[in-house]
């Protein structure tokens, strides 16, 4: 009997292009901790329907993907299709172009899930390829491909790196009671997944009003894994030399950025400290956050966690620098007009305006509940 899905039966060359890019995907988050600041790509080769070499870029400064599976297959590339979830790099870095070594392997084809919008590759990849008469096929799994790497892929766009909010708040949305206590909100294990998260975060800001009032660490000790670069926004410097964050500079980096007006002597006292002092902003204003991006970006930084208060998230979400938004919840309800909430700044004044987050993720961590999910569609991050 003929059935509707008939119409539209699934096209074989479709299926089997994402069965194997499926397997690259998964290759290529093998790598993804150790490959930063490069992006995680796995790569899979197939002949005759079936796998003769698989691989991915394992660390930062060893062999890309591609070139691992055509070391692993010699001469049985030659006529093969090459499945990677990356666009091939046709420029020397700290290795040899890929598109050089798949031409001379004699690859038939090359399957990519999307391109490199960085600039050294951003299509010229794919046209030498092309160029040398291989068959270059695009799109698949894109956008499952793209979300391993959103953090390289928004900072090749923008030079600025990947920015998460990050906080924990009671079930009546407080980050604070009416005194300013903070402690004990999260559970034990919602604390250690924002440990974790720190470590896989290049840096990690929060403003001077909840240094002051939390005196945070800002490591990841609960969990094994680096410590994230510390940054404080402090317009006039008043972080005290004799801080937690000031005595354990010389063991992790820590960044003060203030403005023009903070005393000269302050940023003296800092710095013989070893904390770094940047100068941004006017005497009017505050530190600007869009230019710490850029500044971050230009340092090789491709992630910062931004960790409050409710102003600084403000500043973050109205001048629409922040990619994503990790929120948990407790089960506690703390109550009263005065206390703190995650975001303040001007808000919005109807429902329709507000900020949505894309395929949010809903997780229960001990008795807490975290809700994280991106503000941005996919397509911001691949330049479409």
């Amino acid at each position: 009997m003929f059935c509707e899905r008939d119409r539209n039966p699934p096209h074989p060359m479709k299926d089997k292009h994402n069965a194997f890019m499926s397997i690259a995907i998964r290759l290529a988050r093998k790598g993804a901790k150790r490959a930063a600041p490069n992006p995680a790509v796995g790569a899979v080769l197939v002949k005759n329907d079936r796998v003769i070499a698989a691989g991915y870029h394992a660390r930062f400064g060893g062999p890309h993907a591609e070139r691992v599976v055509l070391s692993k297959a010699r001469s049985a590339a030659k006529g093969a299709t090459l499945y990677v979830t990356l666009e091939p790099c046709c420029h020397y870095g700290k290795t040899p172009p890929c598109t050089d070594a798949i031409i001379e392997a004699g690859v038939r084809r090359v399957v990519i899930a999307h391109r490199d919008p960085i600039k050294f590759v951003s299509g010229k990849g794919v046209a030498q390829l092309r160029k040398a008469r291989i068959d270059v096929v695009e799109g698949v799994l894109r956008d499952e491909a793209a979300a391993l790497n959103l953090r390289y892929l928004k900072r090749a766009r923008t030079g600025a790196p990947y920015v998460v909010l990050k906080w924990a708040m009671t079930l009546d949305g407080k980050i604070a009671s009416a005194s300013g206590d903070s402690r004990g909100i999260s559970s034990k294990q919602a604390l250690k997944y924002s440990h974790s998260l720190r470590s896989e975060t290049d840096a990690i800001l929060v403003g001077i009003r909840t240094v002051l009032a939390d005196a945070p660490q800002l490591t990841c000790r609960l969990v094994r894994g680096r410590n994230p670069v510390r940054i404080v926004l402090d317009g006039e410097c008043r972080l005290s030399l004799d801080s937690r964050l000031v005595r354990s500079a010389s063991a992790v980096p820590l960044i003060v950025v203030t403005t023009p007006r903070a005393p000269a002597a302050r940023r003296r006292a800092l710095e013989a400290r070893g904390v770094e002092v940047l100068t941004t902003g006017g005497k009017k204003g505050g530190p600007g956050v869009r230019g710490i991006l850029k500044k971050l970006g230009n340092r090789g930084c491709t992630s910062v966690l931004v960790e409050g208060g409710g102003e600084v998230h403000a500043s973050f979400l109205e001048s629409g620098l922040a990619d994503e938004v990790c929120v948990f919840i407790a089960p506690k309800i703390i109550g009263g007009i005065s206390a703190k909430t995650p975001v303040a700044g001007k808000g919005i004044s109807r429902i329709s305006d507000a900020l949505r987050l894309e395929n949010p993720e809903v997780k229960r961590l001990g008795a807490d509940l975290l809700i994280r999910g991106r503000l941005r569609d996919l397509s911001y991050y691949l330049g479409k």
